[in-house]
């Protein structure tokens, strides 16, 4: 082969690795369509969990209809409410925001019997381990006094044994309301 062929060939190698490097960087990553509410719902909690303020104090749930997210929940600062509505705005494909999060009461009481019930829960041996979770699955709601759980637990003895060790942690006005959400339940006999 003469030098110039060598020359055009690999000049138009070059050119063709460049092409298929370019079409590689600009390829949906995502299976989902751009601006589908899934999608959107996708980005939405992967900005929520990424959010450095979010805490297992605070509860965020959300839904996605045609664009427009609804948030709900609770949060223990007045700034998290604004940060996350403005947060999920950004978000591509997101038409508009309701932001219904309520912002808990600002006491130092309630602030005192969040770390008593997160103690008692994740101390528990069988509930240790989902203490080491980036965003631990058990948030602890507590507003004038009462306490909520919330989240996702593996299964019923979980659920079960966060209830006991939050009605334990003491100064809580009447019981525990659980609503923690089985992941796995167990198979009914039968």
């Amino acid at each position: 082969m003469r030098p110039a062929n060598v020359k055009v060939l690999g000049a138009f190698g070059a050119l063709l690795f460049g092409a298929v490097a370019a079409l590689a960087g600009n390829a949906p990553q995502a299976v989902l369509p751009q601006g589908s509410d899934a999608a959107i719902a996708k980005e939405v909690r992967h900005e929520i969990a990424l959010y450095p303020h979010y805490t297992i104090f605070d509860d965020i749930k959300f839904q996605v209809n045609q664009g427009r997210v609804a948030l709900e929940g609770a949060v223990t600062q007045p700034y998290k409410k604004s940060e996350l509505g403005k947060i999920v705005a950004a978000v591509p494909g997101v038409t508009s925001v309701v932001n219904d999060l309520k912002v808990l009461p600002l006491s130092s009481m309630d602030d005192r019997l969040r770390m008593q019930v997160a103690r008692a829960i994740y101390r528990d041996p069988s509930l240790s381990t989902l203490a080491f979770q980036a965003l631990p699955p058990i948030h602890i709601i507590v507003e004038n006094g009462h306490v909520t759980l919330e989240g996702v637990v593996n299964n019923s003895m979980q659920k079960q044994i966060a209830g006991m060790r939050a009605n334990s942690a003491g100064l809580s006005f009447g019981m525990v309301t659980n609503n923690l959400r089985v992941e796995n339940p167990s198979p009914k006999k039968g």
